[in-house]
């Protein structure tokens, strides 16, 4: 009789799973298609202040022959930045950075003449457009474009620059200069996680 009833609950246990399974294949509106006819992300999953810390190199400028021409000598970046997100698809930053051991543009506070787009899709990847304005320590029309991946529920943002567009500049062997061909070659990830609580916990 006992082992009867096992059964019965075990049977039970797995209908349940299977079910809680099925209703998460097909998120909250029930569609069949994976995550849902609505998906796991969108552009209302980033919201509200999101700390960002960044590191990587850059190398030089992307000349005609779409190869990156170093200049004289390779720029470490340091970086952290707060990013505002709206949930609508527009961000504001403001962030403070050091390019080859010196604030950059000569500046040693946060530079808030920023702002950009972002675009999350279903599957949680996405891409953020960062650009200057006028009235910072870096030159209006400076870009940067990020592929990202948004984890751990909306909360955290892994991210890979894949363009990144300067104002002036010359390769180490003067073939290749900026105006004209003014996109970097830059080696650069940055990751940002959700501001939860302002101040002392």
């Amino acid at each position: 009789m006992k082992i009867k009833h096992l059964s019965i609950l075990s049977a039970t246990a797995v209908a349940l799973l299977s079910l809680s399974g099925a209703a998460q294949a097909d998120g909250p509106d029930g569609h069949g298609s994976p995550g849902g006819s609505r998906g796991l992300c969108s552009n209302a999953t980033l919201k509200g202040p999101y700390g960002f810390t960044g590191h990587g190199e850059i190398l030089g400028l992307i000349g005609p022959d779409n190869k990156v021409h170093p200049y004289a000598s390779t720029s470490i970046l340091d970086d952290v930045a707060l990013v505002t997100f709206d949930g609508a698809g527009s961000f504001t930053r403001t962030d403070f950075g050091v390019i080859g051991g010196l604030p950059k543009g000569g500046q040693t506070t946060f530079n808030p003449n920023q702002k950009g787009t972002y675009t999350v899709n279903s599957d949680c990847t996405g891409t953020m457009q960062i650009v200057y304005t006028a009235g910072g320590a870096v030159p209006a029309g400076v870009e940067t474009d990020l592929n990202i991946v948004v984890a751990a529920d909306g909360t955290l943002i892994e991210s890979v620059v894949y363009r990144a567009v300067t104002v002036s500049g010359e390769s180490g062997d003067s073939k290749v200069t900026c105006p004209q061909y003014c996109e970097q070659g830059v080696q650069e990830s940055f990751e940002g996680k959700k501001v939860v609580v302002y101040g002392f916990r």
